[in-house]
């Protein structure tokens, strides 16, 4: 679905349990010209709450092509897999999340939002000035 606004888009994902197990889920990505440089991913697991994670746009697409980020989020190409799909492994204080999802899905999520904010057009999406009073009063 894409709006004037806004890109969103549902993927279907594998959460990778073991080299020959994984578990079907949901990913749901978001993404905002407002927070121009950010891609909301909420993942659906069977039975589980909704878990929200904020994901760096150019992480995103640097992954379709090689290794990319560090810290909690790694995305990178699935070795032997072609241009099929990609890993995002997501990590915190309660374990890691390796997740499995298609390319194309990827790909064409990119690119609609590419067409509401072209990369290296971020800043000029943001509003400065509420930016700075937001910060301005934090204690």
């Amino acid at each position: 679905m894409k709006s004037l606004k806004t890109v969103v888009r549902g993927v279907a994902a594998q959460l990778v349990v073991s080299r020959g197990y994984s578990l079907p889920m949901c990913m749901r990505l978001r993404y905002e010209p407002t927070d121009p440089y950010v891609v909301r991913a909420v993942f659906f697991v069977h039975g589980d709450e909704p878990v929200e994670w904020v994901l760096g746009r150019d992480l995103l697409s640097d992954g379709l092509t090689g290794s990319a980020g560090d810290g909690d989020v790694r995305v990178r190409p699935a070795v032997g897999r072609g241009d099929e799909a990609m890993y995002i492994a997501l990590g915190s204080s309660a374990g890691t999340a390796l997740l499995e999802v298609p390319v194309q899905d990827i790909k064409s999520f990119l690119e609609d939002t590419e067409a509401l904010v072209p990369q290296g057009t971020e800043s000029g999406r943001i509003d400065w000035d509420t930016e700075l009073a937001f910060l301005l009063s934090q204690d």
